[in-house]
Formats: C-alpha cells, sequence, structure tokens
C-alpha cells in the first residue's frame, strides 16, 4: 500500500493506492484557510497543513479499510513556490507566502533587472523570473521584516516542509526546486551566485536543502509520527514534488506527446520534454519534472478561483452553477471576462483586476455572467498553449485534471476552446495520485519502472472524454479573438498571438 498526499491551496488531500490490485482504495480531503490582505498578500499557517494532513490521513485510511502498518512509503505533493521560512529548531518564521501571492511583484522586477533583464534570467536560471516564484518573496522579507529575515536558518517549499515534518530531513528536488528562482534549471542545481543576488546576507550551503533525486527518498517516518499515525517503522518518504510535476506523473504524462491541463484554483498547461526546451517566451517555465525530464509549463492564476468568485455572487451550488451554464449560448452574448481577481502570471499582469465588458440591458443576466467566466478562464488556457508552440501543437490529447474537469459543460468548453480531443484520468485528483505513485517508484525503483506504474494505475475515463464539434469551435475562435482585442485594449496584450 501506498500513500498520495497533494497539500494545496484549497485543501490537503491524501489517497491511498494499492499498486499490486492496480487501484485506489480511499481518499479524503480537509481544508486550509486563505489569509488574503491588501497589495495581493495571499498566505497560509503551515501547522494548518499539518492538521489538514493529519484528519485526511486517518478518514483516508478508514475508507481504505487497511492496517496502516501495511503502508510502504507516502509521497508528498505541494502548491509550487511557497516560502515557509525557518528558525534554528524548525519552526516557522512567518506565515507562508503562496504561489497566488503577487505583494512581491516590485522585488520581482528589481531582481529581473539585477540579474542581467530576462536574457540574464534565461542564461543563470533557464527561465524568466515571475511575480509569485519563491525568490522574491524572500527578497519582500528581507526588506519588509529584516529581525524575522536574520533569523532564516532554512527555506523549504510547501512540500519540503512536509517532508521535513514527516522525516527531520531538510531535502529539495529539481521539480519543486525549478520555481524557486534561485535553481538552474538546464543543470539542475541550486544558483548560489543567485540567491546571494535575493539575500545576500544568508548561506546558501546552510540555509538551502540538500538536492535529492526524484526517484530518492527524502527519509523515513520520525518513529514518533509513524506510531501516532499507526504506520510500522522505516516507512520511506519519497522526494515528492510540485503539484504540477506529480500531477503530471498522475496523468500518464511522463513521454512526449501528451498536454497535462489542469482547471483547478490557478491553471496550468504543461508537456514533457526529455531534453531542457529552449525559450524564447518569458511566460514559458522551462521546469524540471518530478520524473527525470523536463516539464515546459504555463500557469495562469485565475481558473476555479474565478469561476467560484461568480457562482457564489449569485449564490449558486455547483449543479446550479452547471445549470446556468447550459442556459446560455457560446459567447455568453457578447459578455467578455478579463477574470483576473488575483492578478495574473500569464499573460504578465501582476497588480490587473478583473472585469466584465459588453454588459447592456438585454445580456447582464447570470447565465451569461457565469458563461463568460468560465469560457474566459479557459481562453487563459488557450492562450498558455500557444506559448508552448510545437510542444502543444504536436499533442494528439489534452488530460484534464482540477476540480473543473468535473463539469461535462467545462470539458466541452475546453475541447471546443483548444481544437483538440479531451479525457480526464478517473482519478481527477492526479497530484495526490502521481505522488503515490511516484512513492512505489521510489520503494520499487531497482525492480519497477515509473513507465509501468503509470501504465498500471493511470486508468482513463471513456466516459468523461470530450471531442471538439466543428461549429462550436468556429464560434470559439471569434469569441476568443474578442477575448484578446479586450486584452489589447485593457493590457496592452498584442491581439495576435
Amino acid at each position: 500500500m501506498y500513500i498520495g498526499v497533494d497539500c494545496g491551496t484549497q485543501s490537503t488531500k491524501v489517497v491511498v493506492v494499492d499498486v499490486e490490485a492496480g487501484r485506489l482504495l480511499g481518499e479524503a480531503s480537509r481544508p486550509h484557510r486563505l489569509d488574503e490582505g491588501e497589495n495581493g498578500r495571499r498566505e497560509q499557517r503551515p501547522e494548518d497543513w499539518i492538521a489538514a494532513f493529519r484528519g485526511a490521513f486517518q478518514a483516508a485510511v478508514a475508507e481504505a479499510r487497511i492496517d496502516p502498518r501495511d503502508v510502504r512509503a507516502i509521497g508528498v505533493s505541494g502548491q509550487q513556490h511557497g516560502m515557509v521560512a525557518l528558525d534554528d529548531t524548525g519552526e516557522p518564521l512567518y506565515p507562508a507566502k503562496l504561489w497566488c501571492d503577487t505583494e512581491t511583484a516590485a522585488q520581482n522586477d528589481a531582481l529581473i533587472e539585477r540579474l542581467g533583464g530576462e536574457a540574464g534570467c534565461l542564461d543563470k536560471l533557464g527561465l524568466v523570473l515571475q511575480t509569485g516564484y519563491t525568490a522574491s518573496k524572500v527578497a519582500w522579507l528581507r526588506e519588509t521584516w529584516p529581525e524575522v529575515y536574520r533569523r532564516i536558518a532554512t527555506l523549504l517549499l510547501p512540500h519540503d516542509y512536509l517532508n521535513f515534518w514527516l522525516t527531520g530531513e531538510r531535502v529539495a528536488e529539481a521539480g519543486d526546486a525549478s520555481g524557486t528562482g534561485y535553481f538552474d534549471t538546464h543543470r539542475r542545481c541550486w544558483r548560489h551566485d543567485v540567491f546571494a543576488e535575493i539575500a545576500p546576507e544568508l548561506d546558501a550551503e546552510r540555509v538551502l536543502p540538500r538536492l535529492i533525486e526524484s526517484d530518492e527518498p527524502a527519509g523515513v517516518v520520525r518513529p514518533a509520527l509513524a506510531r501516532e499515525l499507526g504506520l510500522s517503522e522505516g516507512v520511506l518518504v519519497a522526494s515528492g514534488g510540485g503539484d504540477n510535476m506529480l500531477g503530471a506523473i498522475g496523468t500518464g504524462n511522463i513521454a512526449p506527446g501528451l498536454v497535462t491541463l489542469s482547471l483547478g484554483t490557478s491553471g496550468t498547461v504543461c508537456a514533457y520534454s526529455d531534453e531542457p526546451v529552449p525559450v524564447e517566451d518569458a511566460m514559458v517555465a522551462n521546469f524540471c519534472t518530478s520524473s527525470g525530464g523536463w516539464l515546459p509549463l504555463i500557469c495562469t492564476m485565475n481558473v476555479t478561483s474565478a469561476t467560484n468568485r461568480v457562482r457564489e455572487l449569485f449564490g449558486l451550488d455547483l449543479v446550479g452553477f452547471n445549470d446556468q451554464l447550459h442556459r446560455a449560448p457560446i459567447g455568453a452574448e457578447g459578455v467578455t471576462t478579463l477574470p483576473f481577481f488575483n492578478g495574473e502570471r500569464v499573460p504578465p499582469l501582476p497588480q490587473a483586476s478583473a472585469s466584465f465588458l459588453g454588459l447592456t440591458s438585454v445580456n447582464t443576466t447570470p447565465a451569461n455572467l457565469c458563461r463568460a467566466v468560465v469560457e474566459s478562464a479557459t481562453f487563459g488556457m488557450r492562450y498558455g498553449l500557444e506559448r508552448l508552440g510545437k510542444l502543444a501543437a504536436g499533442a494528439s490529447q489534452i488530460r484534464l485534471i482540477g476540480g473543473g474537469a468535473r463539469s461535462p459543460v467545462w470539458r466541452q468548453i475546453v475541447a471546443d476552446v483548444t481544437g483538440t480531443p479531451v479525457v480526464c484520468p478517473q482519478v481527477t485528483d492526479a497530484a495526490a495520485l502521481g505522488a503515490a505513485l511516484q512513492a512505489a517508484w521510489c520503494d520499487r525503483r531497482q525492480t519497477t519502472s515509473l513507465a509501468s506504474l503509470c501504465e498500471r494505475l493511470v486508468h482513463l475515463d471513456q466516459a468523461a472524454a470530450a471531442e471538439p464539434r466543428p461549429a462550436n469551435v468556429e464560434a470559439y475562435h471569434l469569441a476568443y479573438g474578442r477575448y484578446r482585442e479586450a486584452l489589447q485594449r485593457h493590457h496592452s496584450i498584442p491581439a495576435t498571438p
């Protein structure tokens, strides 16, 4: 038995997987509180992640009806880019600043300039720094809370922190480390010279965690914690990784030819590559995978986070929201949304706000506003696909995950907007499944390949497949053009790819 954990923005999920039977036995989740403030501040308390893990673990094990002593390994996925600063006793010094925090935009701009602009970033890191990466958070803490900054003994990402809590070991792996902004994604190593530009008073050798390979264990569960959870002694904890990297594993996207698209709080589009991808577009993050390759990726910051705001505005549950989507036609009768409630990463608009455009006395209806926010969130994903160029253009299929993937209407919208067949894995919480698969790979790395584990456990749900419909594809081509024109008019983003 293997445990997969995904510590996301909204909740921590836990799955129990039986590799021999090739099936998921149990799953559970517990929510987190998101603390939001002025100027784009978005933070969480790391201790809330631990409380959520404890609750979700017990519930998932109970649903699976297994003896926890049969668990052989645990894998942890975590939301990328978050800054977890620890003191010399291993306690958090400050709430974790999250991937969606845009308060550090000014620090990010200053770092890009100090590194030699976009060309300098690409040369040193293989990508261009974005607001939301860990680097600007560290710089922000240095400027804003210098007395806290001076006490930093360790800097970890969210999944690294959970690994530390489980094992007592301070380690990291290339996939999640790619999103810090002080990691060379081509050479797969920390850039101490870049870190010195960000945090000159901190010793990178002491503060940054030790790097391990993706199939290497982070350690074993601490004996006291193992007893609390009912585990045997010596349960392995895999290297883990960022949610996008482990979501790719959980969809079987570990070889060229597929695209994984996530309709979660944020939106991501990624495609596997055996080699580092020459990046000509600063919006493409040339991340490493958590399986040994590279994962060029685009991230948008407003997907279900945007649709949920509109849904809650009208007091709708998910069934009612989907009913409103059905009521409105393609193009929402001319309503276009720029759904940048959280600012935006792609296109790079960290200080943007949301807009509803084209409203009239006739088309301002709940159905059209609901439809417009879903369509525009999907247009943002198409914009990202276009940035990936040949990697995405050659894909035969999009594997769709995240909460939005549960909506049949939204699945069809994705197929029609992208003009590409869409299918969902049977387990849509792909990051948690990917974490369990990586745990099994880590445990069996001498005898079993990751590809064989994916073949055994990543099952596609053909009942949730959607084929693009030619008439809809044409209609969405026009609506997407209107969205691009709105980007140009309001934010000076070119109207053509």
